[in-house]
């Protein structure tokens, strides 16, 4: 089949639509991508690892309207040309959107082309984007309205031949909010492919610049609402008993001034490294060097219904995790018996986990077996994406 896969950003990269994309292609499928070029850089039509990449290039301005997807339709209704003569010229006969932003575009585009959709939501936008700085600035709640988007993503659920979730939490979430056929979704974790774990390159540097610590690890967007606060208060109760302690926090966001004021004025400044993003490819060496893998996400809709891919990639080498009492991620370390959980935002209770594995380096090897294992076995791309393979050989 030809599939038309639709993303409302740029690409590569995006782990995700590759992972799904590089499935469906070992599975007999073509898949061609539409994806978004705001910097007129790339090329407007490549072959990435057998993906047929398109690209349309938009103007800067229409990335800052794309917030307002829901409230004008002047985002798309400008993408609506490009996406028509996409599925057109490439003959496609299933599309496969990505996320809720640019669904507005395909499904009003298919009604002249009539073909199946496959709605897959990588996450709860219309709850999600209420943290969002620029949706609770004064203008943004003025234009945003996150209700809205939630309206249009039901409506698109009901419109879909097949969705697709990361979680079972996400699934349960949707039906009992929606009228539809359970029979409808699929759930596909963002999981780990094998070769992240079998086929990596090491960084000297960076197991020996962590090799007299013992280091929590935090990979991933620094946002607010990922606890990331919650760490660093926690070293109030860890740095008497382990002064050689050390947060390695790997990624960024705009709200990482306050982060490093917080630990400026904790003086924090030898206990907690800020490295900024870091090339995917260095993320091994980032997990190996450190002694456990840190989830402290704020409780709320989205987290509680979704995975962070982090979890998935510390337990592929052996890390155990601590994670915040989140519904989705607390089972993950529940069922799997690889990790501890922690009261939400409590850095008194996180501190406590810490030093429970710090003290009781048996329990550490119980959860690192346990997490390998459930990685090779069951928490593994190749054996998480079964479930897309089995939604289009039902298309």
């Amino acid at each position: 089949m030809k599939i038309g896969m639709i993303l409302d950003n740029t690409f590569p990269p995006d782990p995700r639509v590759e992972n799904e994309a590089f499935t469906l292609i070992k599975n007999g499928h073509d898949v061609y991508l539409y994806c978004l070029d705001y910097s007129h850089s790339l090329a407007e039509y490549e072959i990435i690892n057998g993906i047929y990449v398109y690209r349309q290039r938009l103007p800067k301005y229409l990335y800052s309207l794309s917030a307002l997807a829901y409230t004008i339709p002047y985002y798309h209704f400008y993408l609506k040309k490009s996406l028509s003569k996409f599925v057109a010229k490439n003959e496609i006969q299933v599309l496969h959107v990505h996320d809720i932003q640019v669904a507005r575009s395909v499904f009003n585009v298919n009604k002249k082309f009539n073909l199946p959709i496959v709605l897959d939501l990588h996450e709860n936008r219309p709850e999600i984007m209420k943290y969002y700085a620029h949706v609770k600035s004064l203008l943004g709640k003025l234009l945003i309205y996150p209700s809205i988007w939630k309206k249009n993503e039901y409506k698109y659920i009901k419109q879909a031949q097949k969705v697709i979730v990361v979680t079972e939490e996400a699934k349960e979430y949707y039906l009992q909010k929606i009228p539809v056929n359970e029979n409808n979704f699929y759930v596909v974790p963002n999981t780990v492919r094998k070769e992240f774990y079998s086929n990596y390159s090491l960084n000297k540097e960076i197991i020996d610049q962590y090799a007299n610590h013992f280091t929590m690890l935090y990979i991933g967007d620094t946002g607010l609402r990922r606890g990331i606060e919650t760490m660093i208060k926690s070293l109030e109760y860890l740095i008497h008993e382990i002064p050689n302690i050390k947060i390695v926090i790997v990624g960024k966001s705009k709200t990482d001034p306050l982060l490093k004021s917080l630990i400026v004025e904790l003086g924090y400044e030898n206990y907690v490294d800020l490295t900024g993003w870091k090339n995917f490819e260095l993320f091994p060496s980032y997990i190996i060097a450190s002694d456990i893998g840190v989830c402290p996400i704020h409780k709320n809709i989205h987290h509680e219904t979704t995975y962070a891919n982090k979890i998935f990639q510390y337990l592929a080498f052996g890390k155990p995790i601590i994670v915040s009492d989140c519904k989705a991620q607390a089972k993950i370390v529940q069922r799997y018996d690889c990790g501890l959980v922690f009261k939400d935002q409590d850095a008194k209770n996180f501190a406590d986990k810490i030093l429970t594995l710090y003290r009781n380096k048996n329990l550490v090897q119980k959860f690192s077996n346990n997490g390998k294992r459930a990685i090779n076995e069951e928490l593994n791309w190749e054996k998480t994406s079964i479930e897309l393979n089995k939604l289009y050989d039902e298309i």
